[in-house]
């Protein structure tokens, strides 16, 4: 399972996530919603490694692996796989050749071009996506639902068996949102993975059937419970879902 102990994490001076611990057990899927600004989104680039953020003190545990101990090669190799709200644009590197690459860095050796551009063929005709895909620049002159749909071509194809999605819906329309959901379920039901979702919305959790809600409020998870916790954010707000001085001094 993901396993994570009492993490605290700082940006410069600023403490981000406090003492936060949470546990995913293998194939399920896990929601984390709260306020903005709570270290929602943090979680995820902390558990990726991104420089920009400090582990104080804690683990995070996957594969008996700790991923804060790692560089981003290493946790890539972990099949660690995050979906970025507004994925980056990456000019001069084309789909085919970064897939490639990672794959031969994930599995530690050579890549059969003629398998890995059929698979792509395969991948892009599931996602509704054109051929021309395979060599565009990463990202590059896409809308968001094109960039999005763009990730899920790289999901599909790393394999990955943990999934960080940090707010999968923003920036989609309703359309959208119900293609890539139906996308990742039908992922997770071929390779049973873990994942987190990272969002603001009770709709998201409908489609890919969540089994797990956990709040954030002030840098740690709060409260946890099924999807009718979500359903009642939805309805009412944290403000009065919640009583938000108590989760404060509690805390």
């Amino acid at each position: 399972m993901l396993q994570i102990k009492n993490l605290t994490v700082y940006v410069e001076d600023k403490k981000i996530i406090d003492n936060l611990s949470l546990e995913i057990p293998d194939g399920e899927i896990h929601a984390l919603m709260g306020k903005n600004g709570t270290g929602k989104s943090t979680l995820c680039k902390v558990i990726m490694h991104d420089p920009n953020y400090v582990i104080k003190s804690g683990q995070i545990i996957w594969h008996n692996q700790d991923l804060g101990q790692m560089d981003p090669t290493h946790i890539a190799r972990e099949k660690v796989f995050l979906l970025n709200q507004s994925p980056l644009a990456i000019e001069g590197v084309t789909n085919a050749e970064m897939l490639r690459m990672s794959l031969s860095e994930i599995k530690n050796t050579q890549i059969g071009i003629f398998e890995f551009h059929q698979k792509m063929q395969e991948v892009c005709q599931k996602l509704g996506l054109p051929q021309s895909f395979i060599h565009r620049e990463i990202n590059v002159g896409m809308s968001g639902g094109e960039r999005k749909k763009n990730e899920l071509l790289h999901m599909w194809m790393l394999e990955p068996e943990l999934i960080l999605l940090d707010e999968l819906d923003s920036g989609l329309d309703v359309d959208a949102i119900e293609t890539v959901a139906s996308s990742i379920k039908e992922y997770y039901e071929k390779y049973k993975p873990t994942i987190l979702i990272v969002t603001h919305h009770a709709k998201i959790l409908d489609l890919l059937n969540v089994q797990k809600v956990h709040i954030m409020n002030q840098g740690k998870i709060s409260q946890s419970g099924d999807k009718s916790l979500a359903m009642k954010i939805e309805n009412e707000g944290f403000a009065k879902t919640f009583d938000i001085s108590g989760l404060e001094q509690n805390e």
